[in-house]
């Protein structure tokens, strides 16, 4: 049977596995499902149509499954789903999604959300994901798996970041970071690549050498950035990770693909001392995972 402290308040119908545990002052709806092994610490507050899955510890004062911050939300029943053995800390804050998107917010498994971080309506954010303090997401943001965001990094709605990216700290992301690509800055440029994350998650010296040409190709060869990607599809066909950071190209959101300073006011000439300084072998390519 579920772990109840009597100064919590669990609502009728709500569905809690036998070992989940609820703290004092915690407040738990009437649509909300707690898988096993969840921990709600104390003063934490789970609404909405949410499921927080297996072994997930939410710390206090998070407010998770509250309505989206939508001026075009008219009450329509939709979902937060939260994966497992996520870390939670205090004031995160995480909304459900809205019926002009799929209806429903998705954190991944393992994620760990640090101190004041908000997750906006309708964004996926995918699987080993960390947020540092106060990193904030827009609605309909897409994040992919093992990306890491700096403190107090904002990303603007509608977004895409690639998996494996590296977003640095007190960084506006307003165009799509491609796979293991680094964002940094106010209004953020890219500036090189993720190359510790890509050894952390075991990619030989030859993979990481291909990755750093096809990146090259793409934001500091001659020619307009449409024909670089034509020939980095080429030339690349067949390696896995260049693969990924092509079909995310491809892909188009609702946003443009960031480029470094240099292309970012429409000139295609050869990058900038950004991308030299932090590209292939600068120690921001980087402690994030």
């Amino acid at each position: 049977m579920a772990k109840i402290d009597p100064m919590a308040r669990v609502a009728a119908g709500a569905k809690l596995a036998d070992d989940v545990e609820v703290g004092p002052f915690c407040v738990v709806g009437a649509d909300v499902e707690l898988c096993a092994g969840v921990k709600l610490l104390s003063n934490v507050n789970v609404t909405g149509v949410t499921v927080i899955g297996a072994r997930t510890t939410a710390y206090p004062f998070a407010s998770l499954g509250t309505p989206p911050q939508s001026t075009g939300y008219k009450g329509e029943p939709t979902r937060l789903e939260i994966g497992a053995d996520c870390i939670i800390r205090e004031g995160v804050t995480a909304n459900t999604g809205t019926a002009k998107d799929r209806g429903v917010t998705t954190i991944g498994d393992r994620c760990f959300l640090m101190v004041n971080s908000h997750v906006g309506h309708d964004c996926v954010v995918g699987n080993d994901v960390i947020f540092a303090n106060g990193v904030l997401l827009g609605g309909h943001v897409h994040i992919g798996d093992k990306v890491f965001l700096g403190g107090n990094a904002a990303v603007h709605q509608f977004v895409r970041v690639g998996e494996g990216a590296m977003i640095g700290g007190v960084s506006g992301i307003t165009r799509d970071v491609i796979p293991f690509g680094f964002a940094f800055g106010p209004r953020a440029d890219l500036v090189g690549l993720n190359v510790i994350g890509l050894k952390r998650r075991g990619h030989s010296r030859e993979d990481i050498h291909r990755v750093r040409r096809a990146y090259r190709d793409l934001f500091e060869g001659p020619g307009s950035f449409d024909d670089r990607v034509k020939a980095v599809t080429t030339e690349f066909a067949g390696d896995p990770v260049v693969g990924k950071i092509v079909a995310f190209i491809q892909a188009s959101g609702s946003r443009s693909i960031m480029k470094t300073a240099a292309g970012a006011g429409g000139s295609d000439g050869p990058g900038h001392s950004g991308s030299k300084q932090f590209g292939s072998n600068s120690q921001h390519d980087f402690e994030s995972r």
